[in-house]
């Protein structure tokens, strides 16, 4: 009996984390669509044309305490200095979707 216990949970877990996997891409695949459309003509690449040192490359965001989902999503939500806030032009998924492509890319160096 413990041994079947053992085989429901193992199998439950296994299964639990096949179906999130897809769903986690798709999200991220929406954020670079949208990172795209409203983000990337300020920091293509994870750079910034307006303020050089202030990019979007994981050394960086971790300098200024960005390198987290909710500081990004804080930053895209509300803005900051020459930052405008989309929280009127994206719904909240959309905002976590472009935070987790930007942590994403600043891992992968922006390639």
């Amino acid at each position: 009996m413990k041994k079947l216990l053992t085989l429901i949970l193992v199998t439950f877990v296994l299964l639990i984390n096949t179906l999130t996997l897809p769903v986690n891409a798709a999200d991220i695949a929406n954020g670079q669509q949208i990172f795209s459309i409203h983000c990337a003509g300020c920091h293509i690449n994870g750079g910034n044309i307006v303020r050089r040192g202030k990019n979007l490359k994981k050394q960086t965001l971790k300098k200024y305490g960005m390198d987290s989902m909710e500081a990004v999503i804080s930053i895209v939500t509300n803005g900051k200095s020459n930052m405008s806030a989309y929280k009127d032009r994206l719904s909240e998924q959309q905002i976590q979707d472009v935070a987790a492509y930007v942590l994403e890319q600043a891992e992968k160096g922006w390639r």
